[in-house]
């Protein structure tokens, strides 16, 4: 079995699901002749031709609107923002009406599609193609946020979100687009949606984490090993709706909580785990819930980008201080 990139998960997944479900359709700014500005929908318009695979106009707002009416009409499309900081535009159509569309039907007309987003910073690009902003979707009801953090979790996760009945944000974190390969067979089986992966068991503290994070908070799970502290790690990957029994029991076991995520401190995804935590796992708590984050500022430069984004050095300080509260 060959070992591929998260990237090549990506297109094999789309591949997959087109191959098996002539409804799929694929649609964006440069989806068909160039094969995506990142190559995630490389070949797919030679393979099943240009009404299945459509280039659009550079028009983000129309993108979205067909997608929904596409979606209402019977057919699966898989919309993709070239980046995510130009997904502003779409936001009017995802949050009005592929949210609302089962609700406001009463359930006789749904929405199943799929919107894939390249997300945050580390490839030296301009501050609009380099954000993290999942948590402006974690608070639409109606609306799934996805983001793997492996090639494997990518493959399976994706085609879960093209089978969804209900619209998918689908963030992929493009900082590890090609970082590393690993095993995926191509056999349509899905991951689960709306549930946390625990990617390595421990007893002394919880390290929570999506995305290309994930990526740190296991480098610094190895850092605390060597020092003799055993750390769990919890791959989110559907932030929304978010599996927190799983987040629970381990800080039930732990009683202690890092939380690590690129986007700004302030109101990010990882502000409503902790008040979650607050609320139904107090009296587990032995210290005050960490947050290791992006700043409350846009994303700098490169020169500074990867001093903004959180280091596994970071994680590693923030799991000292909950031991050291304790």
């Amino acid at each position: 079995m060959a070992q591929i990139t998260l990237i090549e998960a990506v297109t094999q997944a789309l591949a997959y699901e087109m191959a098996h479900d002539d409804s799929v359709v694929v649609l964006g700014e440069d989806v068909g002749v160039n094969g995506g500005v990142f190559r995630a929908t490389q070949g797919l318009q030679e393979k099943f031709g240009e009404l299945r695979v459509l280039d659009t106009p550079l028009d983000e707002t129309t993108i979205a609107g067909v997608t929904v009416g596409l979606a209402a009409q019977g057919m699966k499309p898989v919309a993709e923002a070239q980046f995510e900081g130009f997904i502003y535009p779409m936001m009017e159509q995802i949050a009005c009406h592929a949210a609302r569309m089962r609700n406001r039907t009463r359930g006789r007309i749904t929405v199943p599609a799929v919107w894939r987003a390249p997300w945050g910073g580390g490839i030296r690009a301009p501050e609009h193609h380099s954000e993290a902003n999942e948590h402006l979707f974690t608070n639409i009801p109606g609306l799934r946020v996805v983001m793997p953090s492996s090639p494997a979790r990518a493959y399976g996760l994706l085609l879960a979100a093209i089978r969804d009945p209900d619209p998918v944000m689908f963030f992929e974190p493009k900082r590890i687009y090609r970082q590393y390969k690993e095993e995926v067979p191509d056999d349509g089986e899905a991951l689960p949606l709306d549930v946390c992966f625990v990617l390595r068991d421990g007893t002394d503290v919880t390290l929570v984490s999506w995305g290309a994070q994930v990526k740190e908070a296991l480098e610094a799970a190895d850092a605390l090993a060597e020092e003799g502290i055993s750390a769990e790690v919890i791959d989110v990957a559907t932030l929304t709706p978010l599996d927190f029994d799983t987040i629970a029991e381990s800080v039930q076991k732990t009683g202690r909580c890092v939380i690590v995520h690129e986007a700004p401190k302030t109101a990010g995804f990882g502000a409503e785990i902790a008040a979650r935590l607050a609320e139904e796992c107090m009296y587990d708590l032995l210290a005050p819930v960490e947050r290791v984050s992006g700043y409350d500022t846009h994303i700098p430069l490169f020169r500074l980008e990867m001093k903004y984004m959180p280091s596994a050095e970071r994680v590693v300080d923030a799991a000292k201080r909950a031991l050291a509260a304790s």
